[in-house]
């Protein structure tokens, strides 16, 4: 059997795995990340090439594999950031030149949906949500076609924007996670379903508006209480990592116990957001429940505007539920489209824990079998790499030599412009 190296670094993470006979050997990777701000391409390409040669030898010890008994290198191709993409595409032209040995170049959406294999599925309808792809993919007459897809960000960069806007740092993912569980106070948000194309950018403006009236509320507290204002508008905010320097102020140290507003009463389920199998529903109405403020009479009202009445959990929880409800819709109507009985989901978006309950409940309401690799496959990986890297290379896909040399990345490359010869 051949031994694949597979060598991922199409954004964030520089990944190398060994696979042989379609088991994972060894992946090894190491992730860019920022405590503030986002992702600059130029600095995450250096941060590969600082690591490369770390995690090429990590990968190999862990594998238990000589370089020297390695058959092809496989390597992310595109899409992806260019910087970065051509750092993994130089590191595979330089081992391919030093073992001798083929490249195989390898479409880093088809990658995430290759890997999916190894959890049963056999023909099932994809929905792939990670940084900047988001698209509903089913293999079709010879290729894997886009039934559904963003019609102007991806999920996980809608995503990661919001929490750089809101200072949280990259990658936001997991911290807007974090902060969702801790509310259920839905705020209303637009709601952009075009067919089975969705929509986040209008989304995404309505947020930092919000955001800023929280950031607003803080700092009008943070004034009154600089000029000696009463304890009551003090405790609006948490003091334990409060700065005293008004440009540093973190609008997540924002302390929501003391508003004098009611919660937000709503009956948010995960029925509310799952079409049914008998009927797929094309409003907003029916994933997003509408929700009404309670104010308290005795709500405090600055200079005639009323006090703001949500937080960033609040936000957090609602971005969640009405954008997770969004691709929940979208690939329900793939389902019912392609008549497929199989859901699996892949991409680093795809490790939320609530975007898999929904659709879990959704593919049992429908009578479709749910699919989800384990985290470490969802999540960008030079394993799905290596895995997807054997499989054309046993097809006979590989290139040598001078044409090996001749290779470029393709960092705009569609999923359904990749040709599937191996099937």
């Amino acid at each position: 059997m051949p031994i694949i190296l597979g060598i991922e670094s199409t954004a964030h993470t520089f990944g190398i795995a060994v696979v042989k006979d379609r088991k994972i050997l060894s992946n090894c990777k190491k992730v860019f990340t920022t405590e503030s701000g986002g992702l600059i391409p130029m600095d995450v390409a250096k941060h590969h090439s600082e690591n490369k040669n770390e995690i090429y030898f990590e990968a190999l010890d862990k594998s238990n594999v000589k370089e020297e008994n390695i058959d092809a290198v496989a390597f992310s191709q595109g899409p992806g950031l260019a910087p970065c993409l051509l750092e993994g595409m130089k590191f595979a032209k330089e081992l391919s030149r030093r073992l001798k040995k083929p490249l195989v170049p390898v479409n880093h959406c088809v990658a995430h949906l290759e890997i999916g294999k190894i959890t049963g599925a056999e023909n099932p309808v994809m929905l792939y949500a990670s940084g900047a792809n988001t698209q509903i993919i089913a293999y079709s007459s010879g290729k894997y076609r886009i039934f559904g897809e963003t019609l102007d960000l991806g999920v996980g960069n809608f995503i990661d924007t919001f929490a750089r806007y809101a200072g949280i740092g990259f990658p936001g993912g997991p911290a807007i996670q974090k902060l969702a569980s801790e509310s259920k106070n839905y705020v209303e948000l637009p709601y952009s379903v075009k067919g089975m194309d969705v929509a986040f950018s209008g989304i995404l403006t309505n947020l930092k508006q919000k955001l800023e009236k929280i950031n607003q509320e803080n700092l009008r507290s943070l004034n009154t209480r600089d000029i000696g204002g009463s304890s009551q508008t003090s405790s609006r905010l948490s003091h334990k990592n409060l700065s005293k320097d008004k440009k540093n102020f973190n609008m997540i140290n924002y302390n929501p116990n003391n508003l004098n507003i009611n919660k937000i009463q709503n009956n948010l389920t995960s029925q509310n957001y799952i079409t049914s199998s008998k009927k797929i529903r094309a409003n907003a109405s029916d994933f997003v429940v509408e929700t009404k403020l309670k104010i308290n009479n005795s709500c405090e009202v600055a200079r005639g505007n009323e006090r703001v009445n949500y937080t960033l959990q609040d936000l957090c929880y609602s971005l969640q539920e009405t954008i997770f409800a969004m691709l929940v819709e979208t690939t329900e109507r793939a389902l019912a489209h392609t008549g497929k009985k199989e859901l699996l989901l892949g991409g680093g978006v795809a490790c939320n824990s609530r975007l898999q309950e929904m659709c879990k409940i959704m593919c049992e309401e429908r009578g479709v079998k749910f699919f989800a690799p384990e985290k470490s496959l969802l999540v960008d990986n030079a394993g799905m790499i290596a895995y997807l890297g054997e499989i054309m290379f046993n097809a006979g896909i590989k290139f040598s030599g001078k044409k090996a040399q001749e290779l470029d990345i393709l960092p705009r490359q569609r999923t359904d412009e990749v040709e599937v010869s191996w099937k």
